[in-house]
């Protein structure tokens, strides 16, 4: 075998892996954009706080799905603290979802308000999160070597971008390439 053979093998090798790449990347999108229909619907849950609790179980499934996509070991409190963490960093926009959950105890005002709020929100939030292990996954990483405060700011930017995409169906056709 010449060394131009092996360059050949190698360069079919990298082709390979790339189509792989690609077709989890799509794979991960499709999870992606169900989680924001379930985590859209989850938030207009009428019972203050149990809306909240809900979201969050269901972001958590998404992640041991795009886990399990990826063939990463998962763990749903690893996981849980991860999305904490990240919500975390859109304080003051994430009193939105506190907020709009509790204004659904006020009658009548209070459920409209929290119906039209809560929605975007976790849907946005949703789809950051998603993109983020996504692109995470898809290099390699783990659970356990995701770093919360180093991809703060790319959450936030994450997030708008899936305030502007709302509740679309194609919210997450755009793969998360690293």
């Amino acid at each position: 075998m010449g060394c131009d053979d092996q360059i050949n093998i190698n360069t079919l090798g990298n082709l390979m892996d790339t189509q792989v790449s690609t077709e989890r990347q799509r794979e991960a999108s499709n999870i992606i954009s169900g989680y924001m229909g379930w985590s859209s619907g989850a938030s207009l849950l009428p019972v203050p706080l149990v809306d909240i609790a809900a979201v969050t179980l269901i972001q958590i499934k998404m992640v041991s799905d795009l886990a399990k996509l990826y063939d990463v070991p998962f763990s749903g409190n690893v996981a849980k603290s991860i999305i904490a963490g990240l919500l975390g960093s859109l304080i003051p926009t994430g009193l939105v979802r506190g907020t709009s959950s509790l204004l659904k105890a006020v009658p009548g005002i209070g459920s409209l308000l929290g119906m039209i709020s809560a929605p975007a929100f976790t849907s946005a939030s949703t789809y950051a999160i998603g993109r983020l292990f996504t692109r995470h996954f898809d290099t390699g990483g783990s659970l356990l070597d995701f770093d919360v405060k180093s991809k703060r700011d790319e959450f936030k930017k994450e997030f708008d971008e899936g305030l502007d995409k709302k509740h679309t169906k194609d919210a997450s056709s755009k793969p998360a390439t690293a």
